[in-house]
């Protein structure tokens, strides 16, 4: 069974509780807030075939074969691997899937995550699927970036906003799910997740505060000369790509903020206060929103999983960074 989150009740009723389901739904949000969980949880419960209080019942035989991995009414389409796009050839796959009679006499129900990572050309393939679904075909189609996705799929299915649950929900289920941490350490787990839980959680288990440590050593040395772009940027092979570009599109705005408001509240997280005030006191606005706009437009090449040198990626960051004191 697919897990329940706290915070996708009333969104569980409202989606669970139609009379007559669309033939696609498009579930969106943010990352690590259970979407995969909803739709998988909705797909069991549109499999069941005694399903009780719109709620998958776990014991029939249409809920067994999904436990096991052999229901031949239930189809799950994601990338071949993990951070690759899907292709046009398993789209195709999966219309064939579609246009066949269901084996159990139900539903069939087709789960694609995240369905941004189809190319173009697998997206057009799907389009008629989507269109004209054969027979009681469900399609539940997540997504964590619903604005790279073509418009018509977007209007051909039912969208449905996943909001982030509040902080207090947040901090409630992760003391629970992190026992061992201290509240301390959840709150800076959940601001370095943007606010979702089970995003904190991944954080955590990879290491996060010792990458976190690494990397805040590495710019306060990099500001004192003390080491160079090319040192860090091979130094910092292990953390990811993405993750290294979120912090310093935080950074960024967090001093461009101190700059408009020398609010001394809104530095952000302790780590990097001092560096955040230092920096906004030394640099000018023009630099603070070039470097922005620059890391802006490089994060979006890495998700969408652009062919990148790592580390001169990373050498032109941090040489723009070192020359942001001096208002020059």
């Amino acid at each position: 069974m697919a897990e329940a989150y706290p915070w996708q009740d009333g969104l569980w009723q409202q989606l669970a509780g139609r009379a007559q389901h669309a033939h696609a739904y498009l579930l969106h949000g943010p990352v690590g807030i259970g979407k995969r969980a909803l739709a998988e949880r909705l797909m069991a419960s549109l499999l069941c075939q005694q399903p009780r209080a719109a709620n998958a019942c776990g014991a029939c035989k249409s809920c067994l074969l999904l436990k096991a991995g052999s229901h031949p009414d239930n189809y799950v389409l994601e990338p071949e691997e993990a951070d690759k796009a899907i292709k046009v050839d398993q789209v195709r796959d999966l219309v064939s899937f579609v246009v066949q009679t269901s084996q159990m006499g139900g539903r069939k129900v087709v789960l694609i995550e995240p369905v941004e990572s189809m190319n173009i050309n697998a997206a057009n393939a799907l389009l008629k699927s989507l269109e004209e679904p054969s027979g009681d075909t469900v399609l539940l189609l997540v997504s964590h970036q619903p604005s790279r996705l073509l418009p018509t799929i977007k209007s051909r299915c039912v969208q449905q906003a996943c909001p982030l649950p509040s902080e207090t929900m947040s901090l409630q289920w992760l003391a629970q799910a992190l026992p061992d941490s201290s509240d301390e350490e959840r709150v800076e787990l959940l601001t370095l997740a943007a606010g979702s839980p089970l995003a904190a959680v991944s954080l955590q288990a990879q290491g996060v505060h010792e990458q976190r440590a690494l990397v805040v050593d590495g710019v306060k040395k990099l500001l004192k000369q003390q080491q160079s772009p090319t040192q860090l940027a091979e130094g910092w092979n292990a953390i990811p790509l993405l993750l290294l570009f979120d912090w310093f599109c935080d950074w960024s705005s967090l001093i461009l903020r101190y700059q408009l408001t020398e609010d001394e509240a809104g530095l952000g997280l302790a780590d990097m206060r001092k560096v955040i005030q230092y920096l906004a006191q030394k640099s000018s606005q023009d630099k603070i929103l070039n470097i922005q706009d620059w890391i802006l437009a490089q994060r979006q090449k890495v998700l969408s999983k652009a062919n990148l040198n790592r580390v001169l990626l990373l050498e032109a960051l941090l040489v723009q960074w070192a020359s942001l004191p001096g208002r020059n």
